[in-house]
């Protein structure tokens, strides 16, 4: 008995001895064996000693990793501890008490201002001093808390939301070459410094932004102005575009005055006065529909900048316009970012026109892919204004550069004579998975430039922010590729940042649609909610032969296709993939595919002129930016280049590009081929490269514009082989695993996070069908958020992707049968508005049926309200759309 009473006492004074250790007992840190967590100043600080020493003055350190990770024993250290590491921008410390045992330690700017509060000093010199001498070893608990909990509080009243600490929190930093997650956004969005026993948030230039290339200008509203570069409603309405002093050497302000101008007619009908410019919608036109604007210049500021990694091969541009009638003490901003490839002034007549008038500040971006050349042969490049450089001048201020070494360059010019390298296609970045991050950057840069106009220097010199996201009403907006863009930064948008959603056409592709069906009608629709490279590498396979349908007689601009329509059915039938035994029965069967695979009748008369002037330039810039590939690649044997325009034998054949192309093309280009004197060449055409359209495949003998390549591209999407159905391997299998990766990284989760949008888009959109885009991402986004959705959806008839097609002489027919859906763009916007600003009810998902022009084509009578009815705020119940049971209802 009395050995085992000993025994069990022994056993007894152990446990206690492990237990007393175990919670820290006489102030040591046994609770915890390791010490972990991100070394941060926006981006993290890579390959960086972390120095801990505890409250008896012990030390030990440890590197952190490429991504700021670190890790440290802390067996026999003595709470309060006190970090401390080095970074680009400063000397960085975190207080870590026995409170915080088990949970991250990050070290960043958010914790040495937490530390600064904590321990009474007022400067980061007093803050190093504390942790050389100690004198933070009496700091407790609760303090650290204390302060911790002002410094959210001082975020709550920035966002208008509280975000987790940033002492603990598990998040993602950016890097040299990355960006990190909204976490991370937080850390560089203000500079907080303690003030009393509180903090004030100071304003902070974005840490991205490259300080070489920020400008900023004011425009009188007179001479120049920020809506329409001095053009005013008539010259945006000119036929005729601003002429340069010299066509050779464009000044930056030639430059910008001619963009606006063509991004704008880009965008919207301008092309004669009875499509509705100058009477619906245009400069002159207020926000209450009246035409008392006159030419409608808007006077204000306008501030632009790269936002890039530091290698400069991954530039961004981003701008501010602040009109003159901005009110500072009711701030609201629209994001712009660029529809389709443009450059940064590519939604100047959408999202930039609204927001300027309702006097808001307007956050634009180019989105990483917008209209970037290098003349490969020149070795020339553009700067951010457009105007031009030679490569090796221009250094990482070029808006894109090739990645190639001069060997490289030099080989391939060799090879390959007279190319043009484009920034969407030849980045290599795939830049899509980029737009909402993009967006949300405008949103921060216009932030910081609103402040720095409206702020005023306290005694520190700094300027505390008077405009932040929690006092101003901000809606992400544009159109097509902008849309889509606004709809991936509302999904990421874990700050605030974003109240609501307004855009019209986007082109967006959910990830998934398991469990969403759609109708039209009583009709299902058998396929819904493809990739864009998916759906867009299938049209182009059938849309040349579509075009001969019985169903599509008429068809705008059916004259650009004619010359190799008729050879892609024969040469379709040939590989098996059509099998009707006469030309009528092939086009028939071949629209009978598009409408199978998403398209409807309602498309049926566009195929031919998206064809001619869209599709196959899209396959190959998507083609070459998802799978990351090089100029040098020729993936498919596509190319860009200047061909030959005139007839004769030579006809198509790639040329030397013009230095005026060159010159111009900040101006002209859209930043897809064919554009601006730059088209899609089609490498190995049977008797040597030529101009897609005109190329003879040499699979077949035949001039169908490139269909080898068409069927090469189609390959590389599905993974199999295009004719036989069987799996890639080799090269091409290769091939394909990058893109399909490059898929799969822009694809949206639906997830808006209860954020009101709105979305308008078109039902003859032939470009980016709605039972591939809106419509699946309106299902997919409903069965995400639940009950929590605000999202509606109006869907117009009679409306489609380019309005820039309507009243356009080339293409007669889109008059009498179409609608501008501009129209409607601007009335979402007004419904998000009322809103965010007034409480207004969104009206119900609808239909709105509108009725064409009519007439002769070419020469329909003047649009009138008649015409394009208002979306209802009580539509009747045959045009309600509904999404119920997975299935989303489209009335007929």
């Amino acid at each position: 008995m009395e050995y085992r009473f000993r025994l069990k006492a022994l056993v007894l004074a152990v446990s206690s001895t492990l237990v007393l250790g175990a919670c820290g007992g006489g102030g040591s840190n046994d609770k915890s064996i390791q010490l972990s967590g991100i070394a941060a100043e926006g981006l993290a600080i890579a390959n960086g000693t972390v120095t801990i020493k505890d409250k008896t003055g012990q030390t030990r350190s440890a590197t952190t990793d490429s991504n700021g990770n670190y890790t440290i024993q802390t067996v026999g250290l003595t709470y309060p501890l006190m970090l401390q590491i080095t970074g680009s921008q400063g000397v960085w410390h975190a207080l870590v008490t026995e409170d915080d045992a088990g949970k991250p330690a990050n070290i960043n700017t958010a914790t040495n201002s937490i530390a600064q509060l904590a321990l009474g000093v007022s400067s980061d010199t007093a803050l190093r001093a504390a942790f050389t001498t100690g004198t933070f070893s009496q700091v407790g608990a609760a303090s650290v808390a204390n302060a911790d909990a002002k410094l959210l509080d001082a975020l709550e009243s920035e966002l208008g939301k509280r975000p987790a600490s940033l002492r603990h929190a598990r998040f993602q930093p950016g890097t040299a070459s990355t960006d990190g997650d909204e976490t991370d956004r937080l850390l560089t969005l203000v500079d907080l410094r303690p003030s009393g026993t509180g903090f004030i948030a100071y304003n902070r230039q974005p840490e991205r932004i490259r300080a070489d290339s920020y400008r900023i200008q004011d425009y009188d509203g007179n001479s120049d102005d920020l809506l329409t570069a001095g053009l005013g409603k008539t010259g945006l309405g000119s036929a005729v575009a601003p002429t340069y002093t010299n066509a050779a050497a464009p000044t930056a302000a030639e430059l910008r005055r001619n963009a606006v101008y063509n991004n704008y007619r880009a965008l919207v009908d301008a092309n004669k006065p009875t499509g509705g410019y100058g009477t619906l919608y245009g400069p002159n036109i207020d926000i209450n529909g009246g035409d008392t604007l006159g030419e409608g210049k808007i006077a204000g500021t306008e501030a632009i900048a790269f936002s890039g990694d530091e290698s400069g091969t991954r530039l961004v541009t981003v701008m501010v316009q602040i009109p003159a009638s901005f009110n500072a003490a009711q701030p609201c901003i629209v994001t712009a970012t660029s529809s389709g490839s443009r450059g940064v002034y590519g939604a100047i007549g959408t999202a930039g026109e609204w927001g300027l008038k309702h006097g808001c500040a307007v956050a634009y971006t180019d989105k990483g892919s917008g209209n970037g050349m290098h003349d490969l042969a020149r070795d020339t490049v553009n700067l951010i204004d457009g105007t031009v450089s030679s490569a090796s001048a221009a250094g990482k201020r070029a808006h894109f550069a090739a990645d190639l070494t001069k060997t490289q360059l030099d080989a391939f010019n060799a090879a390959f004579p007279n190319r043009i390298a484009y920034k969407h296609a030849h980045s290599r970045q795939n830049p899509e998975k980029d737009w909402g991050r993009n967006t949300l950057d405008a949103v921060g840069f216009a932030f910081y430039v609103l402040n720095e106009k409206y702020g005023t220097a306290d005694a520190s010199g700094k300027k505390p922010r008077v405009i932040r996201p929690a006092n101003t009403l901000v809606i992400a907006s544009s159109a097509s590729n902008g849309a889509g863009a606004a709809l991936l930064a509302a999904e990421q948008d874990s700050l605030g940042l974003i109240d609501g959603v307004a855009i019209s056409e986007p082109q967006i592709q959910p990830k998934d649609v398991s469990g969403v069906g759609i109708k039209q009608g009583t009709a299902a629709v058998s396929t819904i909610g493809k990739p864009l490279m998916d759906y867009f590498t299938y049209a182009n396979l059938y849309q040349p032969c579509a075009a001969l349908s019985a169903a599509a007689t008429g068809s705008p601009g059916a004259a650009f296709i004619a010359g190799y329509a008729a050879n892609r059915c024969t040469a379709l039938k040939a590989k098996g993939l059509l099998a009707g035994t006469t030309l009528q029965a092939q086009a028939d069967e071949a629209l009978q595919k598009l409408r199978s695979y998403g398209w409807s009748s309602e498309h049926d008369l566009y195929h031919a002129s998206h064809h001619a002037f869209a599709t196959p330039s899209i396959v190959v810039t998507y083609l070459n930016t998802l799978g990351r590939f090089s100029v040098t690649d020729n993936v498919c044997g596509f190319s860009f280049g200047s061909t030959v325009a005139v007839a004769g034998a030579t006809l198509g054949n790639v040329t030397a590009t013009s230095a005026l192309v060159q010159a111009g093309i900040f101006a002209t280009g859209n930043g897809v081929p064919p554009t601006g004197g730059i088209n899609l060449v089609y490498n190995e055409a049977s008797g040597g490269a030529k101009r897609d359209v005109l190329a003879v495949s040499p699979s077949t003998g035949l001039a169908d514009a490139a269909l080898d390549g068409a069927l090469c591209a189609r390959s590389l999407v599905t993974g199999l082989d295009a004719v036989t159905g069987s799996k890639l391997t080799g090269t091409l299998l290769a091939q394909s695993d990058r893109v399909r990766q490059g898929i799969a990284e822009v694809q949206a989760s639906g997830a808006l996070m209860g954020k009101p949008t709105v979305i308008v888009s078109g039902r003859s959109d032939t470009l980016i069908p709605v039972n591939h885009a809106s419509r699946a991402y309106y299902g997919a986004s409903r069965k995400a958020d639940g009950t929590t959705s605000k999202l509606r959806y109006y869907e117009v008839t009679n409306a489609q992707h380019f309005d820039t097609f309507i009243d356009n002489g080339l293409l007669p027919g889109y008059d009498s049968n179409l609608v501008p859906l501009h129209v409607y763009f601007n009335q979402g916007m007004d419904i998000m508005y009322a809103h965010l600003k007034n409480g207004t009810a969104l009206p119900d998902s609808q239909v709105i049926r509108t009725t064409p022009r009519g007439g002769t084509a070419g020469s329909a009578p003047a649009l009138t309200v008649s015409n394009v009815p208002p979306i209802a705020s009580s539509p009747v119940g045959a045009d309600i759309i509904t999404y119920s049971g997975g299935t989303v209802n489209v009335p007929e």
